[in-house]
């Protein structure tokens, strides 16, 4: 078998996540009706993450194989193109060795999440918009507080299937970029909803509802309870994924 990657983005807000649902169009579920139209037989695809209903991404990453050599990777990128709805664009299909891995060889992923205080006629699809000040520099303060652990579990979606919450956090803080206020994270791996757990309880400190020594109590908590409310998803992002260069085919 001839194994490949995907390396697609799309607008999130039509659809139920990226994994494939009984009730619901998924992203996945379109990639796979366009490579079984061109390809004229069923071609499941594994993604490197599940983002969920609602989050978009610039960049995901997902692997199939074929029976045979496909020539010309160019063009079958542009004929799913034409077959995919507007919110979902291929951008490359990359040979990679038969045992590579969307997933599991994925070394980081990067979310970025969008707010804002001002009201915007264009841009309300996009960002979170919230009421008052927040201090950043207090936010930015709790996050480097996330380095100190692994596990997560406060920030996660009660009762999924993962078998650890640990996850190694290389990259957290918040920035102004122009009238918006940009979280970016990087981590290893992340648990279920746990991006927009970690924005809605920094959202805390921020209010100055919640001190930075409160923000570590909840994380030593390990109990979803205690941390914040989950921001909504219109506004958070799959940026980029990063793989060992052995993966691929030169």
């Amino acid at each position: 078998m001839n194994r490949y990657f995907i390396h697609l983005g799309y607008n999130g807000a039509n659809y139920c996540g990226w994994q494939s649902q009984p009730n619901g169009i998924a992203v996945q579920q379109e990639i796979e009706k366009a490579l079984a139209t061109l390809l004229r037989e069923p071609c499941p695809i594994v993604g490197a993450g599940r983002t969920d209903a609602g989050v978009h991404a610039r960049l995901m990453v997902a692997h199939f194989d074929w029976h045979t050599a496909i020539e010309d990777l160019a063009f079958l990128a542009d004929k799913m193109n034409r077959l995919l709805p507007k919110d979902i664009a291929v951008y490359r299909i990359i040979p990679v060795k038969e045992d590579a891995h969307a997933r599991f060889d994925a070394l980081s992923r990067t979310y970025k999440y969008y707010i804002t205080t001002r009201k915007d006629a264009f841009n309300y699809d996009w960002v979170y918009r919230i009421h008052g000040q927040l201090d950043c520099e207090a936010m930015n303060q709790a996050c480097r507080v996330l380095f100190e652990y692994i596990d997560f579990t406060s920030f996660s979606k009660l009762h999924t299937d993962v078998k650890t919450n640990n996850c190694k956090i290389m990259e957290a803080r918040w920035q102004e970029e122009d009238d918006l206020l940009v979280f970016t994270i990087t981590a290893d791996r992340f648990l279920r909803n746990m991006v927009r757990a970690i924005v809605g309880t920094l959202l805390e400190v921020g209010r100055g509802k919640l001190s930075i020594d409160g923000f570590r109590e909840v994380i030593e908590a390990k109990d979803r309870g205690q941390a914040g409310t989950s921001v909504p998803g219109h506004a958070l992002f799959l940026e980029h994924i990063t793989y060992p260069e052995e993966v691929f085919i030169r």
